[in-house]
This record gives C-alpha cells, structure tokens and sequence, in this order.
C-alpha cells in the first residue's frame, strides 16, 4: 500500500475508460465511529476465547479466503446486547440484524478471529452491501503492538490518480466494481489507520475499501485477536 500523497500535490487525472469508486470522505462520526472501553469484562472474554476448542482453520492451514482461526459465539447474548446497543446509537440506526442472500448465504457475524503475522498480510476488500450495512470489530489483545488495528484505503490508478474509496449502488463489492478479482498492494493508498487498542470497538460503513492494517505473533495468545460483526440496518 501507497501512503497518502502530502497535501497539495497536484495528481493526473484518473483515466476516463477505468472503472471507479464512490468517493464517500472519511469522518469520525459519520462513517466510522471509535467507542473505547465498550465491555466491563472484555479480558474475560479474550480468556474465553483463547480456551474455544473448537477453533475452525482458514488459510494458509485450509482452502479458505479468510485467514487464520475462528469461531462463531465469541460474545454471548448479554454481551452482544451491549454492542448492538452501542452502534445503533452511534449509527442512528433504528434496527441491526443479520443479513440473508437469497440463497442462504451470510457474513460470518459474531466471530471470533485469531490471526498470525506469517499467516496474512493487509487486504484492502469491502463487505457485501446486500449482506451489511455496518461492520465493526473488537479489539481483544491486551498489549498489541503499533500499526496493528484497521486502514481505510482509496483507490490508486497506475498513473498515481486517486480514486474514492467506497463500492455504491448497483455493485456489491469490490469484485463487481472494478471487474477484477484482485489488485496488488501499489493500487491502493491508505488514507487513515485506526490503532488496536483493547476493547476498543471500531464501526464503520461496510462498503468503505477497509483492511487490517497487519497481523501479529506466533503463539496462540500473541496472535491478534479480534471478534467481528456485521449488520444491515434500518434507520
């Protein structure tokens, strides 16, 4: 990933035959929002977590797009409560729940992920506007290290040009905006971090261009923990 050119400099512009993205400005409060202390027993749950016996394998261990170990069930009812309250206050939304294709698929919500520092890198991607609205994630590690929370990115054209940052209507992803499966790390520009910090809850649009900004550790509980959440919402 390319960072952020400094203010004022002059960029091309972007090609009139390539494909774009939403441009929806980054704003604390709009369409990201940072609620610190979110659970009174949040190092009880990262407990919890790291005894789970029935973690499930992604990559490099399986056949999976996502990496590392999860688990569905990292919070319970009570806990989830807690959350759901929150982001509709932060959000102003009326309702959250989790979303259905029509052919059964959903997000994985409510799960647990335990990622190490040789098993991903950074992933700039978007969640599925017809599945979420919103997506967050806790932060369960008690001592991560620096640049280990999430990057927000903008898209970055072969000439330098800036793109925008967010998949609108009528596409559902980045796959479907751009008409390609990939693109590698030089395409895009990380516009803004927000740093892991323990039970920190980060919410933000789930069609902004997002990523961890890196994984860590080797040993079960020096990986970076998080649980993740999505949801469509009414407002």
């Amino acid at each position: 990933m390319i960072p952020m050119p400094p203010p004022g400099t002059v960029l091309p512009p972007i090609p009139p035959t390539a494909p774009r993205l939403a441009d929806d400005g980054l704003e604390q409060g709009r369409n990201y929002w940072v609620c610190d202390d979110i659970l009174p027993n949040a190092a009880g749950i990262r407990e919890r977590c790291l005894r789970h016996q029935g973690w499930h394998y992604g990559f490099p261990h399986a056949k999976e797009s996502w990496p590392g170990m999860r688990f569905h069930g990292a919070l319970d009812a009570a806990e989830l409560a807690q959350i759901e309250s929150r982001v509709r206050e932060l959000t102003g939304a009326r309702r959250l729940w989790v979303g259905t294709a029509p052919n059964g698929a959903t997000l994985d919500f409510n799960v647990a992920q335990l990622v190490g520092e040789k098993e991903c890198g950074a992933r700039p991607h978007t969640d599925r506007r017809d599945l979420c609205t919103y997506a967050a994630v806790l932060y369960l590690h008690p001592d991560p290290p620096a640049a280990s929370g999430t990057s927000f990115y903008r898209l970055r054209y072969p000439n330098g040009a800036m793109g925008g940052n967010l998949v609108g209507a009528p596409h559902k992803n980045l796959v479907d905006a751009l008409n390609v499966r990939s693109l590698p790390p030089q395409a895009w520009y990380e516009e803004c971090r927000v740093d892991n910090r323990f039970n920190r809850l980060l919410v933000y649009k789930a069609a902004l261009v997002h990523s961890a900004t890196r994984y860590f550790g080797e040993a079960l509980e020096d990986k970076r923990l998080t649980a993740v959440f999505f949801w469509l919402a009414e407002h």
